[in-house]
């Protein structure tokens, strides 16, 4: 927001977005520094470039560093998980399996802002970027530029994770939002395990 009609007005603007910078950055790293284990659901919304939208939702369960399970159940169902050594995906239509080293998975992506280890200002910059839409937003851009993200927005409500955008490298926009939030959380021992099924292709890359 630019205000710049009046000085008094203007040293307003300064003073509400130092403000509302403060916010938003520490509400993120209030959320990396106290939420050691999450759950909740999320809703997906993918634009291509061509301006083709696809839609999908879901659920996940996350424990720092490294560990999640994101479960896709609409329109199709997919699963990703993450056990700390390595990152699993395991598409059910297709029963394939493809298998990552979780070091080379996560890198400067959005999965290193929700579940890593917490040293964000290590692989991103991150700065205020307002509020609109009902969410006060931080920009985090890899600073590696060896990476398939070109920047992600993260949305906070009343200091709450809430949204997430992404843009890719390729033009591609993908919106979540993020419902029924719980923090610190027990998590089960066998919730990061994955056992491909009997037939399935595995993939080792």
């Amino acid at each position: 927001m630019h205000i710049a009609k009046f000085l008094t007005a203007l040293a307003l603007g300064t003073l509400l977005s130092s403000t509302a910078q403060a916010g938003s950055l520490e509400a993120l790293r209030s959320f990396v520094a106290q939420f050691q284990s999450a759950q909740g659901d999320f809703s997906q919304r993918v634009e291509s470039t061509n301006q083709h939208v696809t839609q999908s939702s879901g659920s996940f369960v996350f424990s720092r560093p490294g560990r999640f399970r994101w479960s896709y159940s609409k329109p199709y169902e997919q699963l990703i998980i993450a056990d700390g050594q390595k990152l699993t995906q395991f598409d059910r239509d297709l029963n394939q399996v493809t298998v990552k080293k979780i070091t080379d998975a996560l890198g400067a992506t959005p999965a290193a802002i929700l579940f890593g280890e917490g040293n964000l200002d290590k692989t991103f910059d991150l700065t205020d970027d307002g509020s609109h839409d009902g969410f006060d937003w931080v920009r985090a851009v890899p600073k590696s530029k060896d990476t398939s993200f070109v920047q992600v927005r993260i949305g906070f409500r009343n200091g709450e994770l809430a949204a997430m955008d992404l843009d890719d490298a390729l033009g591609q926009k993908t919106h979540l939002v993020f419902s029924n939030l719980q923090r610190n959380v027990p998590i089960g021992p066998d919730t990061f395990k994955f056992v491909a099924p009997a037939g399935a292709d595995v993939l080792q890359n």
